[in-house]
């Protein structure tokens, strides 16, 4: 913590000293600071001049490259390989497919170990932010013994392809995956942001081939967020919608910029994109140079996507919201529901994250579900994180959410397979002794939908994007017939490249760079600043008042930022919650609703048929089994009775169905697919299901091992509490009794 300066004037000799000291270190950060834009312009250009490689600190072998498809895609599927090298493609595009085939000894690799397939965000910039550092996603799921699997995309999109390609061609790459690892579970997806839709469409679409799905920092929930905290949902309508995307791309002569994305985030807190960020490399340029020239590596390398694919996008899920409604539809032959995901997910979100608030991540799942019941119904495991403080950003690059959340999210990822269907809030403690090991203790406590809808303000300020969504499409569907055909005509490649140049996240970093003569000096006098670097004191009078001038400018920015936001909402509402909009579009609206209930009502219908099935099944099925179904069905009561599972639990109950000869002719997949099977027993009828146990473990010498092993699992269990000792003292009377022996 800083010292506080003295509130005296100072006079004489020691204020000169002060001044003198301060103004040559001054000149000196400023010569410093200069040479880091420059070395930024530099890495610009070089990343560019390379194909605008990922950044991922891992080398790889690509396995599957989605260029090669009958359907191409700019997609494809790597295997990372846990050695440091910084791949660089080769410019000429056929010298760079050569250079991608596949691995033949990678397709013969077996492992027992689940494989982990990382996805990184789409959203203006290039891959590979999940595993710039080797403290990353890759880099724990590496520790941990797990193959690691990468989807990468190029910057290029190929012609056409939409995003029904796009989705079809991962589901390839899963499929692939699966047969590489034919002794394995299934894959676990891991999202990152966009990357997290993208996941939940592959395993909504083909729950057969997917394992557990983690969503970090995942948007699902398009409409929702908090009064004056979420400005960017307002963004589509108060641009009209989906014209603008459809605008931009025929500009680019097909093709949309990245650079736009990211235009828009950086949008959001001008405080840090002009003011806090340059500030922060300035005043500490003797230490940032390398952390800030990496992060701007992958910040400033802009990617593309089709005009179909955007058009898609901002239509049926920003603007539209359609995929939490169950109404989004990939062509004519798929449409997505969520509820077809039957793996667990675990959604990882932050309350300091501006791009995907935790409403934004989280409401979906009430949406979806509606209740903890509909979730049991289903058969579905959903586990929440919500983070206090980090930032959106900070979800994926954190080193300390690596070393903490990240560590234990994948380190739970097959133990979630074996928590009882419903919704779970993940909550990571400290460990007793972590001062000394730095061990964490996870847990999953029960929740229930309140507490996600407690993180919101309420649901009717959704009711306005209704009104957007249907102002979006008459408005692109005007512009698509009227002016786009206009705009293709005068369009050229040379005019779509001056517009993509003309961006000033593209021109500033040239500015700056060594294409500008007047950089020279700067990058001479780098190196003999810092040989000969003199460094201001901490309690210097002038650095306190640097600071000071520093904190109120972007205090200055921040103060504009939150009137511009206040206003944009206040601008929102003011036109979508108008009564004439909302009546000058209500067929559309209408329509929309209708659309709506028409397959809510066809979803319930089908819903309450499977259920009935389910429950005559279950009836069927309450005392068939033997010993290890019993087993299983007491130890899932033993550690549900506290609303409480414990990963030591958890890790038990792995270490039984893996190890223990008692399972020993079953394999993994079998075992938690029996272990489900009995968890929905006790949520349907618990009373029967634990009254009938006798029937299930008969014998002696069975009853006194289940019974040992129901001890061994309690003692893991860190929390001592009266229904666990009641639970136990059931069970020893009830299978002790004599006349129930057999």
């Amino acid at each position: 913590m800083e010292q506080q300066q003295p509130t005296t004037a100072v006079s004489g000799p020691p204020l000169f000293n002060d001044a003198w000291e301060y103004v040559d270190d001054a000149w000196q950060r400023s010569i410093l600071f200069m040479d880091v834009l420059r070395k930024r312009g530099d890495i610009y250009h070089e990343h560019m001049a390379q194909g605008n490689p990922p950044v991922l600190t891992f080398d790889y072998k690509i396995v599957m490259d989605g260029r090669e498809f009958d359907k191409p895609v700019n997609f494809a599927l790597v295997k990372i390989i846990d050695r440091r090298n910084q791949p660089v493609f080769k410019k000429e595009d056929d010298e760079e497919r050569r250079a991608v085939q596949v691995d033949e000894t990678t397709r013969t690799t077996k492992s027992i170990r689940r494989p982990i397939v990382i996805i990184d965000p789409r959203a203006g910039h290039g891959p590979g932010i999940g595993g710039s550092k080797r403290d990353s996603e890759i880099g724990v799921a590496l520790v941990l013994g797990h193959p690691v699997y990468f989807i990468l995309f190029f910057p290029n999109p190929e012609p056409g392809q939409t995003l029904a390609d796009v989705q079809r061609s991962q589901v390839k790459f899963i499929e692939e995956i699966g047969r590489l690892h034919p002794d394995a579970d299934k894959p676990a997806l891991i999202g990152n942001c966009q990357g997290g839709w993208a996941s939940a469409l592959i395993g909504a679409d083909r729950p057969d081939i997917t394992g557990p799905l983690v969503f970090n920092g995942s948007p699902l929930s398009y409409w929702a967020g908090v009064d004056g905290k979420n400005p960017m949902r307002y963004k589509g309508g108060l641009t009209g919608g989906t014209w603008m995307a459809s605008l931009w791309s025929d500009l680019g002569g097909g093709k949309f910029d990245g650079a736009n994305l990211v235009s828009g985030f950086e949008d959001l807190n001008p405080s840090n994109t002009f003011w806090t960020k340059q500030y922060n490399v300035y005043a500490k340029v003797d230490t940032e140079e390398k952390r800030y020239l990496e992060f701007e590596r992958w910040w400033n390398g802009y990617y593309y996507m089709t005009a179909e694919e955007i058009r898609f996008i901002v239509a049926n899920l920003f603007v539209g919201n359609r995929l939490e409604q169950g109404l989004l539809e990939l062509d004519e032959e798929t449409r997505i529901d969520l509820k077809n995901i039957n793996d667990p997910i675990l959604v990882f979100a932050s309350s300091g994250d501006n791009i995907t608030p935790p409403q934004q991540a989280l409401n979906w799942i009430v949406r979806v579900w509606e209740s903890v019941e509909g979730l049991k119904n289903q058969g579905q495991v959903v586990v929440y994180l919500v983070h206090k403080t980090i930032g959106h950003l900070g979800i994926f690059v954190s080193t300390k959410v690596s070393k903490k959340e990240h560590t234990e999210i994948i380190g739970s990822i097959d133990l979630m397979e074996y928590l009882s269907p419903g919704l779970y809030e993940m909550v990571i403690d400290e460990g007793e002794d972590f001062s000394e090991t730095g061990d964490y203790k996870v847990k999953f406590e029960e929740r229930v939908m309140d507490d996600i809808l407690a993180l919101d303000d309420g649901n009717l300020d959704e009711e306005d994007f209704r009104a957007v969504s249907a102002v979006s499409d008459f408005n692109d569907e005007f512009y698509q017939t009227f002016l786009s055909p206009w705009v293709k005509w005068f369009t050229t490649e040379s005019s779509a490249e001056m517009l993509r140049q003309a961006n000033p996240l593209r021109w500033s970093r040239s500015a700056f760079s060594e294409k500008n003569p007047w950089m020279a000096p700067f990058k001479a006098w780098a190196p003999l600043v810092k040989e000969n670097r003199r460094q201001v004191s901490q309690d210097n009078l002038f650095l306190s008042l640097e600071k000071s001038n520093a904190k109120a400018v972007a205090g200055i920015w921040d103060a504009f930022r939150d009137i511009r936001d206040d206003a944009q909402e206040f601008c929102f509402k003011t036109i979508y919650g108008n009564a004439f909009v909302r009546d000058s579009f209500e067929g559309r609206i209408n329509e929309i609703s209708a659309k709506e209930d028409k397959l809510k009502k066809e979803m319930e219908k089908q819903g309450n048929k499977k259920k009935r099935q389910e429950q005559k099944k279950m009836r069927a099925d309450m005392e068939k089994g033997g010993f290890v179904k019993g087993l299983f069905r007491l130890m899932a009561g033993l550690i549900g009775v506290d609303h409480t599972f414990e990963q030591e639990e958890l890790k038990y109950i792995r270490k039984l169905v893996t190890i223990h000869n008692i399972m020993s002719n079953s394999s993994e997949a079998d075992l938690k697919q029996q272990m489900l099977e009995q968890v929905k027993l006790l949520q349907f009828d618990e009373e029967r299901a634990i009254a009938v146990i006798p029937k299930l473990i008969r014998g002696a010498e069975n009853r006194l091992t289940a019974i040992q092993m129901l001890e061994a699992l309690n003692e893991t269990d860190t929390i001592d509490t009266k229904d666990a000792t009641q639970f136990m003292n059931k069970v020893r009377a009830m299978l002790d009794d004599k006349k129930t022996l057999s």
